[in-house]
């Protein structure tokens, strides 16, 4: 039995050998109508969803199983107050295969240390989102034609992203990336990305407030919402939110097959007279996601490997805690605070942030 927790946990040959099978997938899908008969997804959404969680279920209806679930933490357990590790438990026993989206950063990671059977993590927090950049991958490619010697640019809330963090994750792994990243100060992206991603794999990044001025080196433009979720402060939200509006008028600076990806939903910050243009893929993402999310789903049911999760988590440290209210380690009931250390920092195994 296999997670998927982090987009790290998937191997570059597995990256390319899922791109294959989605691709084959869009172009027969009457192959693959019972590949997944008697199996069923769980969809456990504690958090609103739509392209991901409808997505999920399309996935699985696709490949011929069945979907069972909640889609809200309010009609769910957790409303009484059950831990992550029970509903794990309890719903090992139902279904075949989870997907979970959580507000508290770790919690599918909480969940594949305690179910029997595979769990993808559909978006942790402000932390990881792997099967996003599954679909940006197989975007990217069928845009691109490649994942290698591409300009990058993530534009918008780097600090909240989960999509950008998974992403910038996932391109360190290939060769001729650049990233340009585009924010405002307030909205950077977070140390722990800089140091264990982009400096450790010595990537080529720059930082900027303009994006005008770095549209025309973009193969690739990466828009995201400013979060209002993420945000405690209202205030700053209200500040922030209209930080960046992509238009008609400033992709006349672009290059004429730079490919626009957008995790959705979008707010104001892609223009909709940008949707006719050539090089707005974002509906096209949105779509591929089904497809990534069925090749993934037919490999951790396919795959009798131990459960790699369990690995992931080292030996308890009792004196030292995290501090992160967005961390599963905040509301999860015994859990125990665990940490890897990496170049000196000590870093909580959930949610990535330092602790001491």
């Amino acid at each position: 039995m296999r997670s998927l927790i982090d987009i790290l946990d998937l191997s570059v040959e597995e990256l390319y050998e899922m791109i294959d099978t989605a691709n084959d997938m869009i172009e027969n899908p009457a192959k693959y109508a019972e590949a997944c008969k008697g199996k069923k997804l769980a969809t456990l959404f504690f958090e609103p969803s739509t392209r991901t969680r409808l997505s999920f279920e399309a996935a699985m209806l696709d490949l011929g199983g069945s979907v069972l679930g909640f889609s809200e933490a309010g009609s769910s357990s957790a409303s009484k107050g059950e831990s992550v590790a029970d509903t794990a438990k309890i719903v090992s026993g139902y279904a075949d295969i989870i997907a979970m989206r959580h507000p508290k950063a770790g919690a599918p990671l909480v969940a594949a240390n305690n179910a029997s059977i595979p769990v993808i993590n559909a978006g942790d927090g402000g932390h990881f989102h792997p099967t996003q950049t599954l679909t940006d991958l197989l975007t990217i490619s069928r845009e691109k034609g490649r994942l290698h010697d591409l300009t990058v640019g993530f534009c918008g809330d780097l600090k909240y992203g989960r999509t950008v963090h998974s992403l910038i994750a996932a391109l360190s792994r290939y060769t001729g990336i650049k990233i340009v990243l585009i924010s405002p100060a307030e909205l950077a992206i977070p140390d722990y990305v800089k140091e264990d991603v982009l400096d450790k794999e010595h990537m080529a990044y720059t930082e900027t407030v303009d994006l005008e001025a770095a549209l025309p080196e973009l193969d690739i433009l990466y828009m995201t919402r400013i979060q209002r979720e993420r945000f405690a402060d209202m205030d700053e939200y209200e500040r922030l939110k209209d930080s960046y509006v992509l238009n008609v008028e400033k992709l006349e600076k672009a290059k004429s097959d730079m490919a626009i990806l957008h995790p959705l939903p979008r707010v104001n910050e892609i223009s909709v007279a940008v949707d006719n243009d050539p090089r707005a893929c974002y509906f096209k993402q949105a779509r591929n996601g089904k497809f990534i999310r069925m090749a993934l789903i037919l490999k951790l049911l396919s795959d009798d490997s131990l459960n790699t999760a369990v690995s992931q988590l080292p030996s308890e440290v009792s004196h030292l805690r995290c501090h992160n209210p967005g961390c599963i380690t905040s509301c999860e009931q015994e859990l125990a605070h665990c940490y890897r250390s990496m170049d000196g920092v000590n870093r909580c195994v959930y949610c990535d942030s330092e602790v001491k």
